[in-house]
């Protein structure tokens, strides 16, 4: 299938390390159709894989009004996917009004009440984050996020948590399925082991991950956990909504492309219509980063990736919140305990020690170390904070000013 990796050699035997999106094997050699797309590819274009064609946001839309089930993956750092996530939701909602779910691989069951106030307008943002442990159960940066949820709770959009429970994932990374105990086997759905292309992609990720080799069976339980987790829930979910009812599922590319990762485990369950939206990256974005990328030997796949393929730019956060340089932890007493301080931070600048207890940034309560971190983020360079410690039965007030020169530690 020389032509169509034409269209994945921006970013060839790299894997964008947030993304969850891997490219073919610019070697692969398909017995499918294909068509020829551009040398060269610009960011904003979109192009139709089963017809190489270059087509409109617009015809894209039109397609996506018609689906039962539009998958939209993401580059989990790239805010441009994002953007396109919420642009979709709100044109799928413009002509399907109070028929639109929003189906995120970022929640599990047990959070579902959570979301279910969030889009009624129950919670703050602070609460809604505090209360789903946004940072402990995903911790991609909430601003990626903040968009698509906020237009969920502006409009009433009810938010589908689909993902496994994390004590399932943690036993089944470390256990066989045929060793668990009774009652967490019982907790797991229907498991298929028997797609050799899903297979090829996971032990190629886990070959290739920067973090060090994974155990590959352990690995490959966990993530065929994750999607025919996110399969039995949408399905569930699907056979108690009408058929006019939409699902927007939100997830990494690499649940969505190809479609044997959720796509194909739902279709097994119920065979409803689907389409399949992704994006890439410029050559230039995909190597903007060293960081964010890593050596993968990719499989090769008899399929085409997507149903429409957007191209587009590295879109990076800006940065925000500011930084303290201490290790903190949480425990029965009041307040945050710090555990180390970190060389050249502000903190050190500033003398806090190991052993400090923070109680308070400007007079707001720290109550664990969420409140702590979420103030923080709320700061910027320049800003300024007032803690209150405790030392050795002391309280202390210390006044910081947050500066370019003390952020430079991190």
């Amino acid at each position: 299938m020389h032509l169509l990796i034409r269209l994945f050699a921006v970013i060839p035997f790299l894997l964008l390390l947030k993304a969850c999106a891997m490219p073919p094997d610019p070697g692969y050699e398909s017995q499918q159709p294909y068509y020829p797309l551009p040398e060269e590819l610009t960011a904003g274009d979109i192009f139709h894989l089963p017809t190489g064609y270059q087509v409109t946001h617009d015809a894209v839309i039109d397609h996506a009004r018609r689906a039962q089930v539009v998958y939209v993956g993401e580059i989990h750092d790239n805010l441009s996917a994002h953007h396109l996530q919420v642009d979709i939701l709100k044109s799928l909602t413009a002509t399907n009004p109070g028929k639109v779910t929003v189906a995120m691989e970022m929640f599990t069951p047990s959070q579902q009440s959570v979301l279910d106030r969030w889009s009624a307008g129950e919670l703050s943002e602070k609460e809604f984050l505090k209360q789903v442990d946004w940072y402990a159960t995903w911790g991609v940066d909430f601003d990626l996020y903040r968009d698509l949820l906020l237009t969920c709770r502006d409009q009433g959009i009810k938010i589908l948590a689909v993902n496994a429970e994390r004590p399932v994932r943690e036993a089944l990374s470390r256990t066989p399925i045929e060793e668990l105990p009774d009652q967490l086997r019982q907790r797991l759905p229907e498991m298929n082991f028997s797609d050799p292309h899903y297979h090829a992609m996971v032990t190629a990720f886990a070959a290739g991950h920067p973090m060090g080799q994974f155990e590959s069976d352990g690995f490959l339980r966990v993530q065929t956990l994750w999607d025919e987790t996110m399969a039995a829930n949408l399905a569930d979910y699907l056979l108690s909504q009408g058929e006019d009812h939409q699902v927007m599922v939100v997830a990494g590319n690499n649940h969505i492309q190809y479609g044997f990762g959720i796509p194909r485990r739902l279709f097994r369950r119920l065979p409803v219509s689907y389409l399949l939206i992704g994006t890439t990256e410029t050559a230039v974005s995909a190597h903007s980063d060293p960081d964010r990328v890593m050596n993968i030997n990719s499989p090769e796949h008899p399929l085409l990736p997507y149903h429409f393929l957007y191209i587009t730019d590295y879109e990076p956060l800006p940065r925000s919140g500011v930084r303290l340089g201490v290790v903190i932890t949480s425990d029965s007493e009041s307040g945050v305990l710090i555990e180390k301080v970190l060389p050249g931070s502000v903190a050190a600048q500033e003398g806090f020690q190991p052993g400090d207890r923070l109680l308070s940034l400007d007079q707001e309560p720290l109550e664990d170390t969420f409140d702590l971190i979420h103030a923080l983020r709320q700061k910027q360079i320049g800003s300024t904070a007032a803690l209150l410690l405790l030392r050795e039965q002391k309280e202390i007030t210390v006044m910081i000013e947050f500066t370019a020169e003390n952020q430079q530690h991190e």
